[in-house]
């Protein structure tokens, strides 16, 4: 008997993997969290899909998503990584992407850990949502608008409430899975 899944996770062995292995964990170390941030933020107006199969080449573009080495590359970096083909060579967003570290780094110092930060939108704890349907799930909520609100005043960028809120899903912030998934009850 196959499994129900998500309908978004699709034939795509890449994602089916992604939407039964990763998906809704909740994230608690800031190294994935960072990771996620990136991916997320490289995802706006893409499909997710398109980033996931590029996740390598952001890895190796962006230090193996070391925060401390994103936050120092210099312009000369950034241009070297606008000539990688490994990921979405998008000046705004691989410019962010060196700005967010940044800011990433400031949040760690301020609250200690970037995670402290961000589960602090959901009261520490994951919210457990009970959609039926992929068109009950929302793209946005007021937790992914008060993220998002706070991010841009700290500087970062392409951090729009839905993207916040993919992250949020994806981190495991938020459990979206739809009921009928075998991945509801195990998250």
């Amino acid at each position: 008997m196959s499994k129900i899944r998500c309908g978004w996770a699709g034939n795509d062995p890449d994602y089916i993997r992604y939407h039964d292995e990763e998906w809704g964990v909740p994230v608690h170390d800031d190294a994935t969290m960072f990771e996620f941030l990136i991916l997320e933020s490289a995802q706006a107006g893409l499909s997710w899909l398109t980033i996931l199969k590029r996740r390598e080449g952001y890895r190796r573009v962006f230090h193996d998503f070391d925060p401390v080495k994103v936050a120092a590359m210099t312009e000369s970096d950034v241009l070297q990584a606008l000539q990688d083909e490994g990921i979405i060579r998008n000046k705004l967003k691989v410019r962010a992407t060196v700005k967010n570290a940044q800011v990433f780094l400031d949040i760690q110092k301020e609250f200690g850990s970037f995670c402290d930060y961000i589960w602090s939108f959901v009261d520490g704890k994951p919210i457990k949502n009970s959609w039926e349907t992929l068109d009950d799930v929302p793209a946005t909520t007021k937790e992914s608008d008060s993220l998002s609100k706070d991010l841009k005043k700290r500087g970062m960028s392409f951090v729009g409430s839905t993207i916040m809120y993919a992250h949020m899903q994806a981190t495991g912030l938020v459990n979206d899975h739809v009921t009928s998934c075998f991945r509801y009850n195990e998250v």
